[in-house]
This record gives C-alpha cells, sequence and structure tokens, in this order.
C-alpha cells in the first residue's frame, strides 16, 4: 500500500481535475522530449511522475508550471490556457497559485534561510515581521530548526532542499511542482520531509506533482504515472 491509500476517497478521486493537460509535445533542438503526454492532477492529491533518466519528467514538470511553454497540446488551470498566457501573468501565478522546487533548490544565495522562505510572502505584500515568523514556522515544520540565520552555502545539500520545499508551501499554493525534491537527502531526512510534505498538502488541499526516480518518494503519493517515450502511462495504485 502507499502512503497516500488511505486518504484516496477524499483526495483526489473523482474531482474535477485543478490541471489538465492535453498531447504535449517538446523538443529540446533534434531531441523530442515528449511526444503527446496528457495527464490530469487533481486538487488535494500527490501525483508522481517517475521514468528513465532523461524521460522528459522535467520537461513535463516545466511545461505544466507555465515555465516552459510546448510546442503543442494545451495545458489548462482553472478556465486558463497557461501555454497562451503572457510572461507577466505566468510569473503571477508562479508566485501565488503554484509554488515550484527545482532540483538543487534555486534558493538565493545571499539571503538566509529565514529570508528566502519569507521572500514570495514580502512579494505578496505581508509585512517583514509577519512574512519572517511564518517563515520560521515554516522552517520547523520541515525539520530546518536552528539554521534560520544560514545561507544556503552554509548549509548541506538536505537543509537546502528543505528549505526550498518550505519556500514553495509558504503561500498556500493550490499546486506544488516538485523535480527531485529530496535527490540530496538521506532516507531519514526523506521520509521526514515527504512526511511533512504529504500531511500539509493534505491538510491544505494543495496538488502535488513530484518528479522522482525514488521509489521511497513515489510510494507517498497517491497515483503514479511513468513517463515513456514522450508519453504517459497510469499505474496502478498497490492495493
Amino acid at each position: 500500500m502507499t502512503h497516500g491509500d488511505t486518504d484516496m476517497a477524499s483526495h483526489g478521486t473523482g474531482a474535477q481535475p485543478l490541471l489538465t493537460a492535453r498531447e504535449l509535445v517538446k523538443a529540446h533542438g533534434r531531441t523530442e522530449a515528449l511526444r503527446g503526454a496528457s495527464l490530469d492532477l487533481r486538487a488535494g492529491e500527490i501525483l508522481a511522475v517517475t521514468g528513465t533518466s532523461g524521460s522528459g519528467k522535467s520537461t513535463l514538470l516545466h511545461c505544466l508550471a507555465g515555465i516552459v511553454r510546448p510546442d503543442s497540446g494545451s495545458v489548462m488551470y482553472d478556465g486558463l490556457r497557461l501555454h497562451e498566457l503572457p510572461e507577466k501573468r505566468l510569473s503571477e501565478l508562479r508566485r501565488t497559485a503554484f509554488g515550484v522546487v527545482f532540483q538543487f533548490g534555486q534558493l538565493i544565495p545571499e539571503l538566509t534561510a529565514r529570508d528566502n522562505v519569507a521572500l514570495p510572502l514580502l512579494l505578496a505584500g505581508t509585512t517583514r515581521t509577519e512574512a519572517r515568523a511564518r517563515a520560521g514556522e515554516w522552517l520547523e515544520r520541515f525539520g530546518v530548526r536552528g539554521q534560520e540565520e544560514l545561507r544556503p552555502g552554509e548549509m548541506s545539500g538536505g537543509q537546502a532542499q528543505r528549505v526550498a520545499l518550505a519556500r514553495a508551501l509558504v503561500t498556500g499554493p493550490k499546486a506544488v511542482f516538485a523535480d527531485e525534491p529530496t535527490g540530496a537527502l538521506d532516507s531519514l531526512a526523506t521520509e521526514q520531509t515527504m512526511t511533512a510534505l504529504a500531511h500539509t498538502a493534505r491538510e491544505s488541499d494543495t496538488a502535488v506533482l513530484l518528479v522522482t526516480h525514488d521509489a521511497q518518494v513515489a510510494a507517498y503519493a497517491d497515483r503514479e504515472v511513468r513517463l515513456r517515450d514522450g508519453a504517459v502511462t497510469p499505474l496502478e495504485v498497490t492495493a
């Protein structure tokens, strides 16, 4: 049984999709990363996207999050055609409705952990005092207590990635897109981080799309799909 099986009845199944991708095609030069990939992401569900290295998983995530425009196909979110929106509107969505965690965190090196997490709140107009207080709460939730005033270069890779997850979730987004979010963590830290991520997602009805190579991480998902030859293949959830 996956970690999400017990909540499947109340999270994701039968719900109207939050985000829908249809027949996505995307090439990088002469290499076709996506060849008609389609999937639905529902509110409150954790969806794992697995596949071999180079199968197009990150490209798919970037298209779904509005970071990369597909060459053809469509991405719909809340009635919006993401692939047709101007960049300014996409940037706004990524600050408010979407949280994105890249494989290596991409924290701002000059800022402390607390200020990295507080930044999205400050950009949304939250006062500095409140933003820093909420950032501290999220850092504690992800097990980075005591590291608040460290800069990314002073933290381990695992600590920095947990800070990145806290930053992605601090604004209460509708969907979080995480590309190998535990790639820098050991097994214990992976379990702690994924438990916190899964609990928070279910508590706030946030959809999470995970790109991962790690079966331990995929086990937290309600559903798993595999990307193969640029297309999505659903996998049965193990009972």
